[in-house]
């Protein structure tokens, strides 16, 4: 009988020599230290930097306020040009600015200019709303592009901008009618100008008056009207609405646009008291002779220049204010004060 124990025992030792040899090659060459390990290098990474990241050459902000035609939004527009320029020269950047206003108030037109901006590289946007349902989609979009968005005058509550700079809007409303209602001898009926009734700002300080009027127990209010944007619309209405009702012995506007104008308030100032919001050089005059009682003044300046500044802060520093909603006192013109008003609107407007 044929055995192959041999052969098995020679293979087995053939298959040890060869098991050997491939752990003496996986353990790397240990011809000179036999049974030697090789440690594996470790893995070098880049080393850490504190720091900042590099700074742009260039900013572009946007600027979308309600209208171009309104001498509130031109101040405005001088405040954030001449925030761009100090920061310009601070940072050491070349900020740019786009102005992109409707001529007019369309918050469809404002939805397209922030969707463009955002286009054309758009490294923040500042926008007063003349709808924020119209607008909050289009601010979440620049958001969601990367874009720092800011509100002013107008706020788009519930949007992903990250700060808003204007007036305490139900303040506002409070304030008017508290002047309006001293006026007036405390009795009367009030008719309330509002502008556009779209607009969350206008529509807080409609409910500001009527929280207020409601403390005052001799004063009624006729009712709430609306009008067209321009000056002209706007004093045609008041004048339209005396003329229909004698009986208003007091106007509470809540924006000054019909004293834009002259003249806006023949037929109506021999009747009524008036205050109003806005403390433009053109209303000035109406307060020097005697027309209108107060007005509620705005740092429509700021509203440019605060805004620029919160964006440029958040883009190059990444820092943002420290609460999300930020507002001014509010300054009250008079007869006794009034011209102290009229060199602050000479740098606003430029002279112009």
């Amino acid at each position: 009988m044929i055995t192959h124990a041999p052969l098995r025992a020679a293979a087995c030792s053939i298959l040890l020599a060869l098991a050997g040899a491939c752990a003496l090659s996986a353990c790397g060459d240990g011809a000179d230290e036999p049974g030697a390990t090789e440690t594996p290098a470790p893995v070098q990474s880049a080393p850490k930097s504190d720091a900042p990241p590099a700074k742009p050459d260039k900013l572009l902000v946007g600027v979308v306020a309600k209208s171009d035609s309104n001498p509130v939004f031109q101040a405005a527009r001088t405040g954030a040009e001449d925030a761009a320029a100090e920061l310009s020269e601070e940072h050491g950047v070349e900020i740019t600015l786009s102005w992109q206003t409707p001529d007019r108030e369309d918050a469809q037109r404002q939805a397209q200019f922030i969707d463009q901006l955002v286009v054309d590289g758009a490294d923040g946007i500042t926008v007063s709303a003349s709808d924020a349902d119209v607008l909050r989609d289009a601010v979440n979009r620049a958001v969601d592009q990367g874009v720092e968005v800011v509100t002013f005058d107008s706020d788009v509550p519930g949007s992903k901008r990250f700060a808003y700079y204007g007036i305490d809007d139900m303040e506002c409303g409070r304030v008017l009618m508290r002047e309006l209602v001293k006026h007036m001898g405390e009795q009367g009926v009030v008719a309330v100008l509002a502008g556009n009734q779209n607009a969350p700002n206008l529509q807080k300080r409609v409910a500001g008056v009527r929280e207020e009027a409601a403390k005052h127990p001799g004063i009624t209010i006729k009712d709430v009207y609306y009008h067209g944007e321009t000056a002209p619309e706007a004093a045609a209405k008041v004048q339209q609405v005396q003329s229909a009702n004698p009986e208003i012995t007091g106007w509470a506007m809540v924006g000054g646009w019909p004293l834009f104008t002259e003249n806006a308030l023949d037929g109506v100032y021999q009747s009524a008291k008036v205050v109003s919001v806005d403390h433009l050089p053109v209303e000035l005059g109406y307060v020097r002779n005697g027309q209108v009682q107060a007005l509620i003044g705005q740092d429509c300046y700021g509203w440019g220049y605060q805004t620029v500044t919160m964006l440029v802060e958040k883009i190059l520093e990444g820092k943002a204010p420290a609460q999300e909603i930020n507002t001014f006192e509010l300054p009250i013109v008079t007869a006794e004060n009034v011209d102290e008003y009229a060199d602050v609107w000479k740098k606003w407007l430029r002279d112009e």
